[in-house]
This record gives C-alpha cells, sequence and structure tokens, in this order.
C-alpha cells in the first residue's frame, strides 16, 4: 500500500469507526423513544387491571434492561482483554520520542545537523499519528461492543412494537 494512502487510512479508518457509532446511537435513540411511548401507552391503557400479555411487557422491560447491562459489560471486558496493551505503551514511547527529537532539534548547532533532525522529529511525529489513529481506533470498537447489545434490543424492540 503507498505511503499516502496509509497516511490516508489511518485518519479515516478511526473517523468512520467513529460516525458509524454516532449513527447507531442515534438510530438506538430514536428506537428506545418509540418503544418508551409505545410503552406508556400500554401501561396507560391498562390502567389498574392489566391484562395477561401487558403484564408479559412490563415483566419484559426490566428483563431485557439487565440482560443488556450484562451483555454490554461482558462485550466490553471481552473488548478490552483484546486491546493490545503494547497499543497504549506506544503511545506513550511515541510521545516520549517527540518529545526528545523536539528537545535535539532546538540543541542543533549547526545546519547540517539540524536538518537531520527534522528529519528525525518528522519520522517521530509520522509514528505518533498512527499510533494515535490506533488507540482511537481502538476507543471507537470498545465502545461499538457496549452499545451493540442495547441497540439490538431497542431496535427489535421497536419492531416488535410497531405491529
Amino acid at each position: 500500500m503507498p505511503t499516502t494512502r496509509r497516511r490516508q487510512s489511518s485518519v479515516v479508518i478511526p473517523a468512520l469507526l467513529w460516525m458509524d457509532l454516532g449513527w447507531k446511537t442515534a438510530e438506538m435513540l430514536a428506537a428506545s423513544a418509540q418503544v418508551i411511548s409505545r410503552r406508556t401507552n400500554i401501561m396507560t391503557n391498562s390502567g389498574t387491571s392489566p391484562t395477561k400479555r401487558d403484564q408479559r411487557e412490563f415483566t419484559r422491560m426490566g428483563q431485557e434492561k439487565l440482560e443488556a447491562a450484562a451483555e454490554s459489560t461482558l462485550a466490553m471486558a471481552s473488548q478490552m482483554m483484546s486491546m493490545n496493551f503494547r497499543l497504549w505503551t506506544q503511545a506513550f514511547e511515541q510521545m516520549l520520542q517527540v518529545a526528545t527529537a523536539t528537545m535535539s532539534l532546538m540543541a542543533s548547532g549547526t545546519i547540517s545537523q539540524s536538518i537531520e533532525r527534522q528529519k528525525k522529529l518528522g519520522a517521530a511525529v509520522s509514528r505518533s499519528v498512527k499510533s494515535s489513529s490506533r488507540l482511537s481506533s481502538s476507543a471507537a470498537r470498545l465502545a461499538q461492543r457496549g452499545l451493540d447489545p442495547v441497540h439490538a434490543r431497542a431496535t427489535a424492540n421497536a419492531r416488535r412494537l410497531r405491529g
């Protein structure tokens, strides 16, 4: 893959992951609003004498929230375990390398030394950007894994209660 394309994808991929998370969150919120509205109507209409069907729906409300929360927690814990600890370490190492290269550049005594140290600073900054991009992608995937069970329940309930 050409260097320019790699640089672009290291910036674009995290952005796409975060955009996808935003769309899924918006979809989940819209579905939740529909479900809340429908269930509120069921409660209002059933009054003090809910039918067996209404009672099942009321029970389902609590159960599904506990199940979605447990699934979300488990999914995020699993994702965190699979996230490479090395990624976090690399980000810190890159930060130190950029700081060191910057200090070295400032201490340059000659033009040729300055040019050589600028190259090293550029390379360190480039590595740092790539590390930050991977860290951002990992964070987006973690949030996505936590949202997935809640999103699935909310959208499924919206479809089910619509009909």
